[in-house]
């Protein structure tokens, strides 16, 4: 039964993931007071994408070309680690958490290489960008990680997530979790280049990380690249909200529902920060990752007092 469970909730994850862009657009054109685009835009661009044929240069290897595809597969993998409404992943067993960051680095390392496989300045600048903040980015996802194993007895994301309970946090633990959903929500924005680390709606080279590594990407591969960055909204999205409510009513269907309320209303809150915020220097970036740093420090000290 958890098993089917889970093949649905990864089955859904593939459909609606697209629709949290939608999501957050619609937050922030709410908020500037504008109507906002149509809500099936992310699927129709998608579909748009895949019609297309790719085109190479004549400079690039096969790396470029499996960028894109060993991204969008190590983002699917990830999402199969991933328990949703307290119930266990598709794929679980203890030490699934390094396998989920290995997969995200997998991904994140075929992306820089495809980047600099084009032998543009631009797209090398990027790269370095990206494997420079994720470097930061790393060290504070695992740390989080590693202090919900330290209080469940788990190195399985299903066993931590499965036994976080609703009062897990309750009562001298509340800071605690002000701390990892600080650090968590720090991680969630880099690593899926959201203001004010990254503008994925920008279109100045200088400014950018991500989105200047798949200029060169077009067609069914740029549409391989949009579909992963929009798993990993989802995945990363769920170890966020998860926190928050990690499921345990003991009702199927009020635990799916309020999972899915609060991973809408997390990107709610991630449209309502990037409509009150603006992109920081590229030089302070690495302040607030070490914001995040600090915030699963003392995570883990608060654990393991």
């Amino acid at each position: 039964m958890d098993r089917l469970f889970a093949l649905v909730a990864v089955a859904v994850a593939l459909v609606a993931a697209p629709f949290l862009k939608t999501v957050i657009n619609r937050t922030k054109a709410a908020v500037a007071g504008r109507q906002g685009p149509p809500l099936l835009l992310p699927y129709r661009s998608l579909v748009r994408l895949m019609s297309k044929g790719a085109v190479y240069g004549s400079q690039t290897t096969w790396i470029f070309r499996a960028g894109p595809v060993v991204s969008l597969v190590s983002t699917m993998g990830a999402l199969c680690l991933v328990p949703f409404a307290g119930r266990p992943a598709l794929v679980h067993f203890e030490g699934d958490i390094l396998l989920m960051a290995y997969l995200m680095g997998v991904g994140r390392f075929f992306t820089v290489f495809a980047a600099m496989d084009t032998g543009s300045s631009f797209e090398g600048m990027g790269a370095d960008r990206e494997a420079f903040f994720s470097a930061l980015t790393e060290p504070s996802l695992l740390l989080g990680v590693a202090g919900l194993g330290a209080i469940t007895g788990s190195l399985s994301l299903s066993g931590i997530y499965g036994k976080l309970g609703g009062s897990a946090f309750l009562g001298s633990n509340l800071p605690a979790l002000i701390f990892i959903l600080a650090a968590f929500v720090i991680v969630y924005l880099v690593e899926n280049s959201r203001i004010p680390v990254d503008d994925p709606t920008t279109h100045l080279e200088l400014t950018m990380i991500h989105e200047v590594m798949v200029l060169d990407h077009c067609g069914i591969d740029l549409a391989f690249i949009e579909y992963g960055g929009a798993l990993k909204l989802w995945t990363m999205g769920l170890l966020v909200s998860g926190l928050v409510f990690p499921g345990g009513t003991g009702s199927l269907w009020l635990d799916v529902l309020l999972s899915l309320c609060c991973l809408m209303g997390f990107q709610v809150v991630v449209g309502l920060v990037e409509s009150s915020s603006a992109r920081l220097k590229m030089g302070r970036v690495p302040l607030l990752l070490a914001v995040a740093f600090v915030m699963s420090t003392l995570w883990i000290m608060w654990v393991v007092r």
